[in-house]
């Protein structure tokens, strides 16, 4: 009986180590370079010009101080104490702007929305030529501001005008409506808004609606549901979140609506339709008093950032009660 001896294995180095990895300042800074193009554009457009009319706000700058506007005499918070002055002509003058702006907003978004919600609805199921009523419904918004507000002009105009042509050979109106003066003017600039607005709108809750799990609606037709419940207790509340954005937006822009008055009766806008942007303007550029518009300005600013706050807050409040 042999025995066979065992050489002694030879001990096994160690794996070396992973590499440490490097810090390198361009990963942790390539973010940052990305974003910077876009935060350095953003603040030469927006954020200077918006801090360029503070400063303006607080200077007695009218037109003899154009030249060397920074030499303006400072006024401290007088221009403000005058647009906010409601017993004054110019406190007057400006809160009535704030009341023609603000029905003009509540009525022009209330109505897109209206509309924006009958289109989406009825194009969600397929049927033909669906495709063409689409790409009709979004044509008011793909036009140019100013090609959609002259189109409504000559529309509007009290001898030539489709609408007075229109309403006088059905017998609702002799045909000679004063449309752009007047307080008629208030209803031309509602109408001319709407018309622009409403395909946004429709294009936004469609995409929204069609986001909702057609099975939904299959289990509430099994159980009974009509179209009218369907809408009021599936759509409308699986929609909120979409419509929280949309509402907002739009009022943001119809309160800021400067185009659309001014195209329509260009510098001659009728107290009716006195919006603030033209309000603004004029205190600005027609008598001249820069600083007084730039205070309106910043004062139309600051209630557009608490009623945004107030807005988003409440509205995400209810989502989330519900």
């Amino acid at each position: 009986m042999t025995s066979t001896a065992t050489s002694p294995t030879a001990p096994v180095a160690p794996p070396d180590p992973p590499p440490r990895r490097k810090w390198s300042p361009s990963k942790r800074l390539l973010p940052y370079l990305l974003v910077a193009p876009a935060l350095c554009f953003e603040l030469l457009v927006h954020l200077l010009p918006m801090l360029g009319g503070l400063y303006m706000s607080v200077l007695e700058l009218t037109q003899f101080y154009l030249r060397d506007w920074l030499s303006a005499p400072w006024a401290g918070l007088a221009n403000f104490r005058f647009a906010l002055d409601f017993d004054g002509a110019v406190g007057a003058a400006l809160l009535r702007s704030f009341a023609v702006t603000a029905g003009f907003s509540v009525l022009t978004v209330g109505l897109s929305w209206l509309l924006g919600v009958f289109a989406a609805t009825l194009l969600q199921r397929s049927f033909r030529g669906r495709a063409v009523l689409r790409t009709l419904f979004l044509v008011p918004y793909a036009l140019p501001v100013y090609t959609a507000a002259m189109i409504w002009k000559f529309l509007l105009d009290q001898d030539d005008g489709m609408v007075n042509a229109t309403l006088g050979g059905l017998g609702i109106t002799d045909g000679k409506t004063f449309w752009l003066l007047g307080d008629n003017a208030f209803l031309a600039t509602v109408a001319t808004a709407t018309w622009r607005l409403w395909p946004f709108a429709f294009l936004v809750l469609m995409a929204g609606m069609q986001s909702i799990p057609h099975d939904v609606y299959e289990s509430a037709t099994v159980d009974g549901a009509g179209l009218w419940q369907q809408f009021r207790n599936i759509t409308l509340p699986m929609l909120r979140p979409v419509n929280q954005v949309l509402v907002l937006v739009l009022f943001l822009w119809t309160f800021n609506d400067f185009n659309v008055p001014y195209i329509l009766f260009d510098k001659s806008v009728p107290s009716a339709a006195n919006l603030l942007s033209i309000h603004i303007y004029n205190n600005s550029f027609i008598t001249w008093n820069f600083g007084m518009g730039s205070a309106m300005s910043t004062l139309l600013l600051l209630f557009l950032l608490v009623v945004t706050a107030g807005y988003l807050a409440f509205t995400s409040r209810r989502m989330k009660d519900a």
